[in-house]
């Protein structure tokens, strides 16, 4: 069997910085859907304002545990938040894909 790190396609990093970004966006999305402040939110999820700031901007990575308290505080799944998230990534990777036409 090949070596699955073989088949990684593109650049890893920009790819875990683009989907960190993709999931901020869904956190966002569901906070603001729900009409939480990102305080309110903070202190539901038991997280730093800061901290949930940065995953908002896709500059901090949140852990598996703060998924879970950032779903359980926006009152969805944490499978909500991912799929957001693979959608919002894959739309942004269609836009900067190269026109085949």
């Amino acid at each position: 069997m090949g070596n699955p790190v073989s088949r990684v396609e593109g650049n890893v990093e920009a790819d875990l910085k683009a989907i960190s970004a993709a999931f901020g966006k869904a956190v966002k999305l569901r906070r603001t859907e729900i009409d939480l402040s990102q305080e309110a939110l903070a202190d539901a999820a038991g997280l730093a304002r800061s901290f949930v700031s940065g995953i908002e901007r896709g500059e901090a990575k949140a852990s598996i545990g703060s998924v879970w308290k950032l779903a359980r505080a926006l009152d969805c799944q944490p499978s909500a938040l991912w799929r957001e998230a693979e959608r919002i990534y894959a739309l942004k990777k269609a836009k900067l894909a190269p026109s085949t036409e």
